[in-house]
């Protein structure tokens, strides 16, 4: 297998089993909405690595890298809805 298409495999790979194992948490605090044993901290970093990793998927020269910038569109997001959920449940909802 040629280096280049090892490489974009291992990519494509990695970012499906981030998906699929970060979306579970995020999908069952979207529709159950409990947050008491999510750290605030933790999905605030999260979201900014996120979002830290789609610009650098994003403005990779010569090509861009979907693989990382799709993965992170996808978890930022999620950490995002989760954050924003935490800090309703937290801080606006008492």
């Amino acid at each position: 297998m040629e280096q280049t298409t090892f490489y974009e495999l291992c990519g494509w790979v990695a970012s499906v089993t981030m998906i699929l194992g970060y979306l579970p948490q995020a999908i069952h605090t979207i529709r159950t909405r409990q947050t008491d044993g999510i750290a605030l901290p933790t999905f605030l970093m999260m979201g900014i690595g996120g979002l830290c990793f789609m610009l650098q998927g994003l403005l990779h020269k010569p090509d861009i890298l979907w693989a990382l910038f799709i993965t992170n569109l996808v978890t930022t997001t999620s950490s995002l809805i989760v954050f924003a959920i935490k800090v309703y449940n937290d801080y606006i909802k008492k």
